[in-house]
């Protein structure tokens, strides 16, 4: 099982990673939700959800209902609480972009987050699929862009689907930590499940190749 995969990995001609818990250290919703004081309200949330205890839009919904972060918020978060890259995900990044090997970031989290993460590790941000905040004229939070495929369950299966079909890539490899990624191979051809940060308990149970540090996974394609 495990070899499979591994050959997959090693012909891969596109690597998708999820960000939250994978490519950074935290779950950026839950330290936001700390920032702005309504951190334990929405970390038993996350936790159900990465769990697959219910469904990524109805706690996408009701987390961000909770948070109503407006943009000076968003703003002062980035600044006084930059995330933390996961040990190991640049060398993996640039070993992948040295080969020629695409690197897309699909994450249930929001590109105005993401982005300052994809811009330290050379992604461009057109390879960034996340979700969207909205704000009124004034700043304040005004909900979120339901019609982005990464707002709900299955939409990383859809992103990678769509991936696929753009750029006629045969094996595409996720990395990720939770059930949303985990739903997602396939389409994904080989699922790496990642337990660096957290390991959630399915995921570990259900991922054929499952890994706690990058370099074994830089060690099977250096």
């Amino acid at each position: 099982m495990v070899s499979e995969i591994k050959d997959i990995v090693r012909n891969a001609d596109a690597f998708c990673f999820d960000v939250d818990s994978t490519v950074i250290q935290e779950e950026g919703i839950d330290e936001l939700a700390k920032f702005c004081n309504k951190g334990d309200e929405v970390s038993k949330l996350t936790s159900k959800a990465m769990g697959g205890g219910m469904t990524f839009e109805e706690s996408l919904k009701i987390r961000l209902g909770i948070i109503k972060p407006s943009v000076s918020q968003i703003k002062e978060f980035l600044n006084v609480k930059p995330p933390n890259l996961t040990p190991g995900i640049r060398t993996l990044v640039h070993l992948l972009q040295g080969k020629g090997i695409p690197v897309f970031l699909i994450s249930g989290g929001f590109k105005c987050i993401i982005a300052p993460i994809a811009s330290q590790l050379g992604i461009p941000t057109h390879n960034i699929y996340a979700n969207r905040l909205k704000f009124y004229f004034s700043g304040e939070y005004a909900g979120f862009d339901e019609t982005e495929p990464t707002s709900r369950s299955g939409g990383k299966a859809v992103v990678i689907d769509n991936l696929k079909t753009t750029y006629n890539f045969k094996n595409v490899v996720l990395v990720g930590d939770g059930a949303t990624d985990l739903e997602a191979s396939p389409p994904a051809d080989a699922f790496i499940g990642y337990g660096g940060n957290v390991i959630r308990p399915n995921v570990k149970a259900k991922a054929k190749w499952f890994v706690t540090d990058f370099n074994e996974i830089i060690d099977v394609i250096s």
